[in-house]
């Protein structure tokens, strides 16, 4: 499994290909924007990008959705409760910022527990609302995308519509600290670490 992350946007998000070198059968995560980057990556490689997964709703992370998914003709993926946000500028947030962002409706709706498939690769839906309603990670082999859920050396915004943070400290220690410490975390902002690593080091976390 081949992972390249690309920051995009004026909140630079990070952005994943994630990809099975054999098949070239490919996922990308939280396309926040569709950059020169991410296009020349899937281009040069010759990917075949099997689905947009998105980790939630709001506008820094579903900004490139559209043109990404005209171009590759992938579907896109999101939880059934921030599926919403997709659809509505003033949900997604990006009526207060620089342009809104509208997009068509998601292909599939996630929930906790679902298994997805490309290459010879299994993707767990983790559910971890808090940031948002339908916050979700993914989870392959020993990697984990933690969207805004979780940060190295920090935890995501719960002040925004639909944030809670008990519900946020409640995903994160019952569907995250409870993997193994070796788990490389891969989050929507910044650089990866490990759920050993934070369970050490990240200030939230600790007892």
């Amino acid at each position: 499994m081949k992972i390249q992350r690309c920051v995009v946007g004026l909140y630079k998000a990070n952005c994943y290909i994630v990809s099975d070198e054999e098949t070239r059968e490919t996922i990308v995560i939280d396309p926040g924007e569709y950059s020169s980057e991410i296009q020349d990556y899937i281009g040069i490689n010759k990917l075949r990008v099997k689905y947009i997964l998105l980790t939630h709703g709001h506008f820094d992370h579903i900004g490139g959705v559209e043109e990404l998914r005209k171009v590759t003709q992938a579907e896109v993926a999101i939880s059934k409760e921030d599926a919403p946000l997709l659809l509505d500028p003033s949900l997604n947030l990006s009526k207060m910022v620089y342009k809104k962002i509208q997009c068509s409706a998601a292909d599939i709706l996630l929930n906790g527990g679902d298994i997805l498939y490309f290459g010879k690769y299994t993707i767990e839906v983790l559910h971890t609302p808090g940031h948002t309603k339908g916050g979700v990670c993914f989870k392959i082999d020993n990697v984990c995308f933690t969207g805004d859920t979780v940060f190295k050396g920090s935890i995501g915004r719960y002040d925004f519509p639909g944030g809670d943070f008990d519900t946020l400290m409640d995903s994160i220690k019952n569907k995250l600290l409870v993997l193994e410490d070796d788990v490389v975390i891969y989050p929507g902002h910044g650089e990866s670490s490990t759920i050993g690593k934070e369970k050490r080091i990240n200030l939230f976390l600790r007892e």
